[in-house]
């Protein structure tokens, strides 16, 4: 399993957006510089961003993001299945997935669903409050 790019950008985005300054706006110029992501790409990402809850845009030549929520609310799995949606291990593991011949009896199931839930555990345990500079952690 890879992480894919756009996963990987938007999680760059979200620890730059947690790290500005109370009320000030990131815009897609700033965060493309600062981070070093495609512009037109990141547009696609803030935008994927902002319908899954995470960012909240605002419009007009001041416009901008800022994170929807505090940075220790802002886990890496919502980010990551905000751009992906939901985080599977395993074919077996999708609600619709795997229907081979050995579903009933699969005895590897077992094991996916509990590595997947430890993995999404972890994610969902590290948050963007630690990725503020100056901050407690």
């Amino acid at each position: 399993m890879r992480l894919s790019r756009k996963s990987d950008y938007a999680l760059r985005a979200i620890k730059h957006m947690a790290n500005l300054p109370t009320g000030k706006l990131g815009s897609i110029n700033s965060v493309s510089a600062a981070e070093a992501i495609p512009r037109e790409f990141l547009a696609k990402i803030l935008k994927d961003l902002t319908r899954g809850g995470i960012l909240v845009s605002y419009q007009g030549v001041t416009g901008g993001y800022r994170l929807a929520r505090a940075a220790k609310e802002v886990t890496f799995l919502h980010v990551i299945e905000a751009i992906d949606g939901p985080i599977h291990l395993n074919l077996c593991t999708e609600d619709d997935g795997c229907r081979c011949e050995q579903y009933e009896t699969c005895q590897l199931k077992t094991f996916w669903e509990g590595q997947e839930k430890l993995f999404k555990k972890a994610l969902g345990r590290e948050h963007f409050g630690k990725y503020r500079k100056g901050r407690a952690k």
